[in-house]
């Protein structure tokens, strides 16, 4: 397999032109860097496409297991790269403001890794069902089956809504399988397979067990990345908390986080705080008859309990 040579590559130049008119600092660090990458990887590839391409024969009988990773970042001409590359210009900015940079990292590197897995799979299964060995040859390069378990993802956090497909109305939550048909359909010389394979990933994630495994092998993410990323703060009080952070601004959908008052009041009741507060109170003036009271035990329980409730809602 060669790289077809188109000269002045046109693709490459419209690429450069979509990514300056969306403007660079628009677009979140993790989509920005994969764009390099890819870019780079074109210009300057690490190994021809014949020995980075990804296929039964050479990864799981030959042990060439680093096309796993050099496969996704391959494009055969620089139109590969331009359909790509704008698709993952537009998912990144979307899912990256959405699961935050740190999370959708770990997102495109799993799915790069795990959609050559599924791919070589289903190549295999292909081979062994149907008795063709042809099958375990068939060599895929390119990141069109990241951008399919990608679409998975964001389809999923935007159920609601319409595609036009080859000039049908498709549901968003359908809009993926419509795409793989029409796409083998419109462009035979596509790895039907590898884009099967980007939608079995992100199905994974989404209703099935590769969230929750990529979860606890980050350990470091709490269990609802789903949301933006939280940052630490300190109020006036010198209790420290969190808050929501959205780098590029609130998302479209609104969502009210619940204030969380336990850092104030320890989980207790208002009856159980003025309960404990009088019993200090009480054990501060027999141990300390002559030191001053300490801070708030000086007024009545009402006048405490208006306090209270005065910086609550200043909150």
């Amino acid at each position: 397999m060669q790289r077809r040579q188109r000269g002045l590559n046109v693709g490459l130049l419209l690429l450069l032109s979509q990514i300056f008119h969306v403007g660079i600092n628009n677009i979140p660090p993790v989509t920005l860097v994969t764009l390099a990458v890819n870019i780079w990887f074109f210009l300057s590839p690490l190994k021809p496409l014949y020995s980075s391409c990804l296929s039964v024969e050479k990864c799981y009988q030959e042990k060439d297991w680093q096309r796993l990773l050099l496969s996704p970042f391959h494009h055969a001409d620089d139109w590969h790269l331009y359909f790509n590359m704008v698709s993952m210009l537009w998912k990144g900015i979307h899912l990256e403001r959405r699961l935050g940079s740190r999370w959708f990292a770990c997102v495109i590197t799993t799915f790069s890794v795990l959609t050559g897995l599924v791919y070589l799979l289903l190549e295999f299964a292909l081979a062994e069902c149907m008795g063709e060995p042809g099958y375990k040859r068939s060599c895929a390069v390119g990141f069109s089956g990241v951008l399919f378990a990608l679409k998975v993802l964001n389809n999923h956090y935007h159920p609601g809504g319409f595609i036009n497909v080859l000039g049908f109305s498709v549901p968003n939550k359908f809009a993926c399988w419509a795409e793989l048909v029409a796409i083998y359909f419109l462009c035979p010389g596509t790895s039907f397979a590898g884009h099967l394979a980007g939608i079995l990933v992100g199905l994974l994630y989404t209703h099935g067990p590769l969230k929750k495994v990529m979860e606890t092998c980050a350990g470091i993410f709490s269990s609802n990345h789903g949301y933006p990323r939280q940052q630490y703060y300190f109020n006036n009080s010198g209790y420290t908390g969190f808050q929501d952070y959205y780098p590029q601004g609130r998302p479209g959908f609104q969502e009210d986080v619940p204030r969380n008052y336990d850092a104030y009041t320890a989980g207790l009741s208002e009856e159980e705080q003025l309960e404990r507060a009088l019993r200090a109170s009480l054990q501060d003036r027999g141990n300390s008859r002559n030191s001053p009271p300490s801070y708030g035990f000086r007024l009545s329980p009402e006048e405490m309990r208006r306090t209270r409730l005065h910086r609550f809602d200043r909150q």
